[in-house]
């Protein structure tokens, strides 16, 4: 392998390796995987939510501007921890019971090594035959572990079939299938009638649907939210549904695309699919099922039941980066009808002409995604499923579940708290509870606060029925039932200091 010369601005001769030299790449990748190890090995040392004020990066670096002059990896190490480690919020602590889980694994990192070394950017079949079929093999594995309907996989058969496709996050793939089913629908009635088109989610929708409208040029007058009620524990009411599509039609809409949820973002709510999409069906709705964080659990049989009417949908998507153990970006995403989406996202130059994809016995990834390039995503995923295999899958998601309901368990002792609404799966909603909204809000405020100021733990809030809630997501890799012991008899800790106030 040979070297570079290049002359920096002092006119001195400054001798490097090749930018891909495999022996220096060995040397230098064993520093980095040892750093990275004991940064695990020592996670629990760190406040979990960063501590650090906006622009402290700036403020603290010595270097302000990139160097003239090559550095080498052990100083570059050095900095990382001294300034970028502080300002980190460690998403992989055992004490962080934030958002929803990122839940990394030694096989997902080492599949995302691999991936990043082979660096194929396999937008075609041709770019890389085996990125393309490796990923049609592993979303029918995650399919058939779901027990997804045939319909929905490669394998399942009957003429075109359906499939799955490995996007980079939900957003896109809500985005992916909206402008697939506007097309399709368009198609139909005339492109003239595109400002009647209307989108259907409830007030406990992820951000995603609103965003994905707003960028397939749909406006708020195109686009409803449909409130939810503790009493239907803020899952999307059917009835309601219905009302809201048969007042569209009364005033010349046309109802186009309804985004269910399998596990709101807020509470962890189950919308009930079997129903809306019996009514979305009786309406010409493309359903889009939203499973992004609980998708994952229902490969053990007794979350299963959360998919029933899932046969009824037109796509279904479960981010394997949230709780399958796969590290970002990695978001599964399966259809029924994969030709609605290639006839809309379709764009083929003659520089990209050959003939394995005018044979047509080929899938071409980049006609099932809004970008031209991918990552080689399907090797990480492929390496977790081989590594841990379905039983052990089953056995780490189960023992999230588990130190859920231990925490849910040891809030119902204290009277002081509730849980506000039902545990589904890894989250509790809990809160402070007094019997004025208003100072029960402030409170639960003043409590999360602290809790995350103490660099002990960390969560999250959201609002619902005008209740300021906390919650508390079971998922990391790391967690074990001393964490969420410890984590409770701090909130407990805080508590007692609150009312002393």
């Amino acid at each position: 392998m040979g070297s570079i010369h290049y002359e920096n601005n002092n006119n001195n001769n400054i001798h490097i390796t090749n930018p891909l030299d495999p022996e220096e790449f060995r040397n230098q990748a064993y520093k980095v995987v040892d750093f990275i190890a004991d940064y695990y090995k020592n996670i629990e040392q760190f406040p979990v939510l960063s501590q650090v004020h906006p622009g402290y990066l700036r403020k603290t670096l010595t270097q302000q501007s990139a160097p003239d002059d090559p550095e080498c990896l052990e100083s570059i190490l050095r900095d990382v921890d001294r300034f970028v480690v502080p300002g980190i919020s460690h998403w992989q602590s055992p004490n962080f019971f934030a958002y929803f889980p990122s839940s990394s694994s030694s096989a997902g990192l080492l599949g995302e090594m691999l991936s990043t070394g082979f660096n194929v950017v396999g937008f075609n079949w041709v770019s890389s035959p085996a990125a393309t079929e490796l990923e049609m093999l592993v979303v029918d594995w995650f399919g058939e572990m779901l027990k997804l309907p045939k319909s929905f996989l490669f394998s399942g058969g009957g003429g075109s079939g359906g499939g799955g496709v490995l996007q980079g996050t939900t957003c896109e793939a809500i985005l992916s299938t909206l402008v697939a089913a506007r097309d399709q629908k368009l198609k139909v009635i005339g492109r003239d009638m595109f400002s009647k088109l209307v989108v259907y989610g409830s007030d406990q929708t992820h951000m995603s649907l609103q965003k994905a409208a707003q960028v397939a040029g749909f406006g708020e007058e195109n686009f409803r939210v449909i409130k939810t009620t503790k009493s239907d524990s803020f899952g999307l009411s059917p009835t309601s549904l219905k009302m809201a599509i048969q007042s569209d039609i009364e005033k010349g809409f046309v109802p186009l695309y309804l985004c269910a949820t399998i596990g709101t973002t807020s509470t962890n709510a189950v919308d009930p699919l079997d129903s809306l999409c019996e009514i979305a069906q009786q309406n010409g709705i493309w359903v889009h099922v939203d499973a992004a964080y609980a998708g994952s659990v229902c490969i053990c049989p007794e979350f299963r039941h959360f998919l029933d009417g899932v046969e009824k949908a037109n796509s279904f998507s479960l981010n394997a980066h949230k709780w399958f153990f796969t590290a970002p970006d990695c978001c599964c995403l399966w259809l029924k009808d994969p030709s609605a989406l290639r006839n809309s996202l379709s764009v083929n130059p003659s520089y990209l002409k050959n003939k394995a994809t005018d044979s047509g016995e080929v899938v071409d990834y980049k006609d099932w995604q809004i970008t031209l390039s991918r990552r080689f995503r399907a090797m990480k995923l492929w390496v977790v499923m081989k590594s841990y295999g379905v039983a052990n899958l089953r056995m780490f998601l189960r023992s999230h579940v588990k130190m859920a309901k231990l925490f849910e368990e040891l809030v119902g002792r204290d009277e002081r708290f509730e849980v506000v609404v039902p545990r589904n799966f890894g989250l509790v909603c809990f809160r402070l509870s007094f019997s004025e909204i208003d100072k029960s809000n402030a409170m639960n405020l003043k409590l999360l606060e602290r809790i995350n100021k103490s660099g002990k733990a960390y969560m999250t809030h959201t609002m619902v029925a005008g209740m300021y809630l906390i919650r508390f997501s079971v998922g990391g890799t790391m967690t074990e039932e001393r964490h969420v012991v410890s984590a409770w008899k701090l909130v407990q800790e805080l508590a007692d200091e609150i009312y002393l106030m």
